[in-house]
């Protein structure tokens, strides 16, 4: 049987560092009242993240990039900024670097180009944005913001949302600005795998529910609380390698990949996109804190690790509800990962033992 791991990780905001990677609720008794109150937490993808498969080299690369984005959100914070903002500082950084699943470092479609997802959403008012399927716009999060705040909708896609960005005067880009050569393998080995399954006789749903996990996921995502007490949750993603005739998974897709209400919680999924949307994640983990009273490392426990894990869904989500608890919690190997709270240096992490 396959072992569960739950990272969840609760962190107060006047907690101490991290000691170890395993779940903790560690927190200052003599917690100053003045002291300002906000936190952010990030991800960029969580999969099969094996130690042994990753040089030195790539791991600092990793963590330096995931340290630039933690720092940029916090740094809007720490000036007073809103959570809205640093959720977009941050995931700026991460779709801005090849490293990730999201903006330059998007994966292929099937016919070699790529398409981006996005979502954003304040947990002031519930007011969202999204956008899916765009092919040209550099930092798809920064257009699903404009959606949610320059447009009546909540999600919109392809040619559409294009259209709309660029009456916002939002430029367009070549799609050719995400082609990454380690991309461009995976495609390749994506598409020896489906021919082999095909081969095999298998329909098409089979054949891309047998490619590796990697395949299949990887997203970028922060959570923010801001000092005015407002949570805010966002998430980006190229969606999963050779996907074909317009595929989208849970990124832009608020309840499933991204969730904010001041009353429960904020949180950004990754995983296998179609999974999280059948079981409404995001939105179910922040139910069950609000109607249950459950920790957000309860319930995030209980949606990853006991509801999706025994029927296939793979992934982790990052969680933050309105006192600044944190949780990271993930039923995969690794999952790239940081935060940040008032005061405190940033943690980052990528493995399942850090």
């Amino acid at each position: 049987m396959k072992r569960i791991l739950n990272l969840a990780l609760s962190l107060p905001i006047s907690a101490l560092a991290l000691l170890s990677p395993i779940v903790h609720a560690q927190s200052s008794a003599a917690t100053e009242a003045a002291a300002p109150r906000f936190a952010i937490a990030i991800h960029g993808g969580a999969g099969t993240i094996e130690k042994s498969s990753m040089t030195p080299e790539k791991q600092r690369a990793y963590e330096a990039k995931l340290e630039e984005a933690i720092n940029a959100g916090y740094t809007v914070l720490e000036k007073g900024g809103a959570s809205l903002d640093a959720v977009v500082a941050a995931i700026n950084v991460m779709e801005n670097s090849p490293l990730f699943n999201a903006g330059k470092g998007a994966v292929y479609t099937y016919d070699g180009a790529h398409e981006l997802d996005a979502s954003i959403m304040d947990g002031r008012n519930r007011q969202a944005g999204a956008v899916a399927g765009v092919k040209r716009i550099a930092n798809p999060i920064n257009l699903a913001r404009m959606v949610m705040e320059d447009s009546p909708f909540v999600m919109l896609a392809g040619a559409g949302a294009e259209e709309f960005a660029r009456s916002r005067g939002v430029p367009m880009v070549d799609n050719k600005i995400f082609d990454t050569e380690q991309r461009r393998e995976q495609l390749e080995r994506a598409k020896e795998k489906l021919d082999q399954e095909n081969k095999q006789d298998k329909d098409y749903r089979a054949a891309v529910e047998a490619l590796p996990v990697p395949f299949r996921m990887g997203t970028v995502g922060a959570v923010a609380l801001d000092q005015q007490g407002n949570l805010a949750a966002g998430t980006s993603t190229g969606g999963m390698t050779a996907k074909r005739f317009g595929r989208i998974g849970d990124a832009p897709v608020i309840g499933a990949g991204t969730f904010a209400d001041n009353k429960s919680c904020a949180v950004s999924a990754t995983g296998h996109g179609e999974y999280f949307i059948r079981y409404n994640v995001a939105a179910d983990i922040c139910t069950r804190v609000a109607y249950q009273n459950k920790t957000i490392a309860q319930a995030a426990d209980e949606v990853i690790n006991q509801i999706l894990l025994p029927v296939g869904g793979t992934g982790g989500v990052i969680v933050l509800d309105a006192k600044g608890n944190i949780a990271l919690t993930f039923n995969t190997k690794g999952m790239y990962r940081a935060s940040r709270i008032a005061g405190q240096p940033a943690q980052v992490a990528i493995f399942e033992d850090k």
